[in-house]
């Protein structure tokens, strides 16, 4: 039986791994923040794309990478809310979010998608540990709007619980809901939160895995990607309209991250298999990088 597998020669295979070693030996004993999106699963198989993802975050943490795994959910929320019948409502591109929203949020997050990134992590050794915003204090919210209701902004990130899990070598993936002093809990951007979670424990790198190549020049090209750019090259083409909709999220907690200490910011491709590992340990990468300067 042929197998359908590529196979690659053991003189090109050497060659990837010593490609490798530079930054391995660079990145070891460094936090990376690594939001995983649910649009990244979009397009793909979600149990591959899920595994191979798993697979990279084993990968960097076996050679003393310290990654940390922020999630999102949004297109799996929207589709739970219309399986139970409930209409999606949408202000400037945040979704309205009454208490029952909230609740569904809270299941898909919480009880869902961080059981399942968890899971495939652990299937390769038990390092991963599932936490929200809500556990021992760690992310501090605040309503963003009224009109959104339960729709939050981080007001403080405490690293202790992080730095706890880290220390013991495990994994935290992380659930994008946040509680105020009152126990009242928030659905919050995860692209805000893996900002704020890089910035809070001076991340060596914020890495944004999406359904996009990285930041265009022209939006219709891909072949106009930008590699590499600084924060005042990104507000640029900000301020221009060229990074506009649903990247400026991204752009926005990339700008603030490298601004407050974290030495690099990626967008990439999450649809790309390992994807992140191309990104760190390679000299091309294969999204954009945003530098301090």
């Amino acid at each position: 039986m042929t197998s359908s597998r590529t196979t690659v020669d053991p003189k090109t295979r050497a060659g990837i791994l010593a490609e490798a070693i530079p930054f391995i030996r660079r990145f070891a004993g460094c936090s990376i923040v690594i939001k995983f999106g649910g649009n990244a699963l979009d397009g793909a198989d979600e149990a591959t794309a899920l595994s191979s993802f798993a697979q990279d975050i084993v990968l960097l943490r076996s050679v003393g990478i310290l990654p940390i795994v922020v999630h999102g959910g949004g297109p799996q929320i929207g589709v739970l809310m219309e399986r139970l019948g409930k209409v999606p409502e949408f202000r400037d591109g945040l979704r309205v979010t009454d208490a029952e929203t909230l609740d569904i949020a809270r299941m898909v997050l919480v009880g869902k998608i961080n059981r399942d990134i968890v899971g495939a992590i652990n299937v390769h050794g038990p390092l991963a540990v599932g936490l929200s915003g809500e556990d021992a204090g760690f992310i501090t919210a605040a309503a963003r709007n009224p009109s959104l209701g339960f729709v939050g902004d981080v007001t403080a990130v405490d690293p202790t619980l992080i730095a706890n899990l880290i220390a013991q070598g495990l994994v935290p993936v992380v659930a994008t809901i946040g509680s105020d002093a009152s126990g009242q809990a928030y659905n919050i951007n995860a692209d805000t939160v893996a900002g704020a979670i890089a910035e809070a424990i001076d991340s060596e790198k914020l890495i944004f895995l999406t359904d996009v190549v990285g930041i265009l020049r022209d939006r219709s090209d891909i072949a106009s990607l930008i590699q590499r750019l600084s924060a005042d090259e990104l507000e640029g083409l900000i301020r221009e309209g060229i990074v506009g909709d649903g990247m400026i999220p991204k752009a926005a907690a990339c700008l603030s991250a490298v601004r407050n200490g974290v030495k690099g910011a990626h967008i990439l491709d999450g649809r790309i298999t390992h994807a992140a590992l191309l990104e760190i340990l390679t000299e091309e990468g294969v999204g954009t990088m945003v530098t301090p300067k």
